[in-house]
């Protein structure tokens, strides 16, 4: 199986599901967002099945919407969910078929966009309110730290943050270099 696919992995806001579509269109590839895929099979968003059925059931359509995908197309860039590669199956099976690329960006940027979206099961309280501030950057803090390890055995990292002048096309600029010009 050789490797045809671009996995864009990170935590949740570090902007996979803004630079995968462009990316794709750049690069002539087709474009899925998981989530957005997940959504459409189940008619549900998924706040709603996190809700309604808990993680484990969602990580397990998770996976088998990640499988079909990658059997069905190639030549595609997916945006993976946040915890998507916490399964090893899922890990594994990116690994043999495309080249791996962490987003990534500090923990007050992530904070910053995080707080003005209330679609992060991961991050709602109980009344499904999103966490204060304080504990919004506790909880990004303690599932990051769960996740730096997966997120490290990426092909190569990039950072985005355009504070830093690391816009959107800079990453995809930066992405197409490392996987069509070979410089890792």
């Amino acid at each position: 199986m050789q490797k045809s696919n671009i996995y864009l992995i990170g935590f949740m806001g570090t902007g996979k599901s803004t630079v995968g579509p462009i990316l794709a269109n750049s690069i002539g590839y087709d474009f899925f967002d998981l989530d957005k895929v997940i959504e459409n099979k189940t008619t549900l968003n998924i706040s709603e099945i996190f809700s309604k059925y808990g993680e484990d059931y969602f990580r397990k359509i998770e996976t088998e919407t990640l499988f079909e995908l990658v059997e069905n197309y190639k030549n595609v860039v997916i945006a993976l969910g946040g915890g998507t590669i916490k399964i090893e199956e899922n890990f594994n099976l990116i690994k043999k078929t495309g080249y791996i690329i962490n987003i990534y960006a500090d923990l007050d940027t992530l904070v910053e966009r995080l707080s003005r979206k209330k679609t992060r099961p991961l991050l709602l309280d109980e009344n499904g309110e999103l966490l204060p501030k304080d504990k919004l950057k506790e909880k990004i803090q303690r599932l990051l730290s769960e996740r730096q390890p997966i997120y490290q055995k990426a092909d190569f990292h990039v950072k985005s943050e355009p504070k830093l002048g690391v816009t959107v096309d800079k990453v995809i600029k930066i992405i197409e270099e490392k996987i069509f010009n070979g410089k890792n």
